[in-house]
């Protein structure tokens, strides 16, 4: 989670919401990283956890991320919930909760719904303080 908030500090700097994401294979190795690039590149899908597997996803040239665990420092909202599930990814852990747009337990949980056809482990609240600290900070000076 360190390295995923040092990654949501570079957000900051292109003027997007400071949220950081990575993606680690089974063999604890970091295969992609992402911070938000909603304002950096004008896309409104560029979030963390998207740019994050689109990175992985290349680097193992499969869609199919298996076996990977992907660290974020917010809540997913309901777009990353579902491109985390269509990704296969295995293991979600984030840091701080998104009570206006989380889908991942607070307004929504898309991600373990029992419907859902893929199951992905959730670890919540890891470095919350802090990841959540990261967010205040950047919607203050707003």
């Amino acid at each position: 989670m360190h390295e995923a908030i040092a990654i949501a500090r570079g957000a900051v700097v292109s003027g997007d919401v400071p949220v950081g994401a990575l993606v680690i294979n089974r063999d604890g190795v970091v295969i992609g990283k992402g911070s938000n690039e909603r304002e950096a590149n004008n896309d409104p899908t560029a979030h963390a956890e998207i740019v994050a597997i689109r990175s992985a996803a290349a680097r193992l040239q499969n869609s199919r991320l298996d076996g990977c665990t992907l660290v974020v420092t917010l809540e997913p909202c309901a777009m990353c919930a579902g491109a985390i599930a269509q990704s296969r990814i295995s293991h979600l852990i984030f840091g701080a909760w998104d009570i206006k747009a989380g889908a991942v337990g607070s307004v929504w949980d898309v991600i373990r719904d029992p419907r859902s056809i893929f199951k992905v482990e959730v670890t919540s609240g890891i470095l919350e303080k802090e990841c959540a600290a990261l967010l205040k900070d950047f919607f203050s000076d707003k």
